[in-house]
């Protein structure tokens, strides 16, 4: 049963009103959206057009964390930002920029750098969390307030012309520590490495995509599995993810919380 409080203005259904048009939305399904909450981790290449995007489609509150300001070699990829914003705060801008792009939604700045001590408090007040840190122990503090709470997280990254897309949905599926266990170093980062902008937008934008889906009650077919996409050649490569029985974080020796059933 929807509140009262997640029906639709007029406003609303004008802005909407495309969306409206889908048969998987709606009404109900917009004033579901209204009533969601979501916590983007990092607002980069990855977390600038998601933020654009489910703001734009109504997500009724986005909490924004960063703790980086803006760089100038942050803007051939960062979307949300324009070289007046070097030397600002990331979480702030985006606040305010988000505001311009739709007043009709909350936004709540963390300006701060989310770690496996502060994650769990801001884990617990949102109904899916999107990671689109730029570091290994960030992502593996995110997969364990997650795993720990129940709660459906959805990762990409990018590097060079390489990015990937995986989402936790279930108790069933692997879990980042399934796949990339705790003691993993990273090889490559976009520091080191490289990135061109167009693929972390793509990658951002299936993160979206994803959200939206989870958001309104639709079967992710991302859930479970690990997506692997080649810029150069646009070849996909799909890998279905078994969880680890020996993952400290989700395997037999998880804690009881972690056999939480996970609903966005």
């Amino acid at each position: 049963m929807l509140s009262d409080a997640a029906s639709l203005s007029d406003k609303e259904y004008l802005r909407y009103g495309r969306q409206l048009m889908l048969a998987e939305v709606g009404e109900a399904g917009q004033a579901r959206l209204k009533e969601k909450s979501v916590l983007i981790v990092g607002l980069g290449g990855l977390g600038s057009p998601l933020a654009l995007y489910l703001a734009g489609a109504g997500v009724g509150t986005l909490w924004l964390a960063d703790g980086d300001t803006v760089d100038s070699s942050n803007l051939p990829r960062q979307i949300l930002f324009d070289s007046e914003a070097v030397n600002h705060s990331k979480a702030e801008l985006a606040r305010e920029r988000l505001a311009v792009h739709n007043p009709l939604v909350e936004l709540i700045a963390i300006n701060q750098r989310l770690d496996a001590a502060s994650l769990p408090e801001f884990v617990a007040e949102v109904d899916l969390v999107i990671d689109c840190c730029d570091n290994l122990a960030t992502r593996q503090a995110i997969n364990a307030a997650c795993v720990a709470q129940g709660k459906p997280w959805i990762c990409a990254a990018a590097v060079g012309w390489q990015g990937q897309l995986m989402a936790r949905t279930s108790s069933d599926h692997a879990c980042y520590a399934c796949l990339y266990p705790l003691d993993t170093k990273v090889s490559q980062s976009c520091e080191t490495s490289g990135v061109t902008g167009p693929l972390v937008g793509v990658m951002g934008s299936l993160q979206a995509l994803e959200a939206l889906k989870l958001l309104l009650g639709m079967p992710s077919p991302v859930a479970g599995t690990l997506r692997r996409f080649d810029a150069l050649t646009h070849q996909w490569q799909t890998l279905t993810l078994a969880p680890d029985p020996d993952c400290p974080v989700c395997g037999q020796r998880r804690c009881p919380t972690h056999d939480k059933e996970i609903t966005p």
